[in-house]
């Protein structure tokens, strides 16, 4: 944007070079385009053969306050370019001002023309520039150097670009494991999950049978325990199942047995009385 401002106010005196075609038309020239507000750029005027001519009228070798005020400006946008240093006896030495007043009044002017963005340090005596416009004209055979800063420039940034494409590939390809390895896990859980219900359904009912095997050997083994001398009760093993049955045909054929052999006694009893 500012330089756009800057070569539309050089542009109505480009069109005068055309008719200034004495050294004094062409020093008039140059003293209005770098006397008026807004024009910081003049290489396209310096360029044109009357103003290149003015170097063989040494009578118009001249500058006045005003173009004094603009050439200390543009040499301020060149000084700004560093920052350690621009402290106030540094840019008075460079700028050819006599006093610390003298330099913060031009520094003031150039931020009120928005050369620069800065702020003064009275305290420190330092200028701290945070911006600058981009308003100076290139020197002569800068251009080489400058195409060369570009390409290496340019360089750095191919270099870093694949940098950042090759970290976010292992980015991404890190994210895709984890997003695999998270599935599979999940993927495990569920199984295992699904093989607790079904063991723990099949236990339930083959612990149903353990308990209905324990009570039925405990009730027989409380039923036909024997007891030792000691008064003891002797357990039946629950697991011998085999014998206790016998045991308990045994136990019902005596029993059939004793109810006979008692119905006879009755039986010869009633007959003698």
């Amino acid at each position: 944007m500012a330089q756009i401002k800057a070569l539309n106010a050089l542009e109505p005196f480009l069109a005068l070079t055309k008719s200034a075609t004495s050294p004094r038309a062409a020093a008039d020239l140059v003293t209005r385009a770098t006397s008026t507000p807004n024009t910081y750029v003049f290489a396209e005027l310096l360029q044109s053969p009357q103003i290149q001519a003015l170097p063989q009228a040494p009578e118009y070798a001249h500058l006045n306050e005003q173009q004094t005020l603009k050439l200390r400006q543009l040499s301020l946008l060149t000084l700004a370019k560093d920052p350690h240093n621009l402290s106030y006896a540094s840019l008075q030495s460079a700028l050819g001002l006599s006093d610390a007043r003298a330099l913060e009044d031009l520094v003031i002017s150039a931020i009120y023309a928005d050369l620069i963005t800065a702020q003064l340090d009275p305290h420190n005596q330092v200028v701290h520039v945070s911006s600058v416009s981009p308003l100076r004209d290139l020197a002569p055979n800068s251009i080489p150097s400058m195409l060369a800063s570009l390409q290496e420039w340019s360089g750095r940034c191919t270099t870093t670009l694949a940098e950042l494409e090759a970290q976010i590939a292992a980015i991404k390809d890190t994210a895709a494991q984890k997003h695999g390895e998270k599935k599979a896990w999940t993927s495990k859980t569920e199984e295992l999950i699904d093989d607790e219900k079904s063991f723990e359904k099949g236990a339930h009912g083959h612990n149903q049978s353990n308990v209905v095997s324990r009570a039925v050997a405990g009730m027989r083994s409380g039923r036909y325990g024997k007891r030792d001398r000691g008064g003891n009760s002797i357990e039946v093993e629950a697991d011998d199942d085999e014998a206790m049955d016998l045991d308990d045909n045994q136990d019902l054929n005596e029993g059939f047995e004793g109810a006979a052999s008692g119905a006879g006694k009755k039986r010869v009893n009633r007959r003698k009385m």
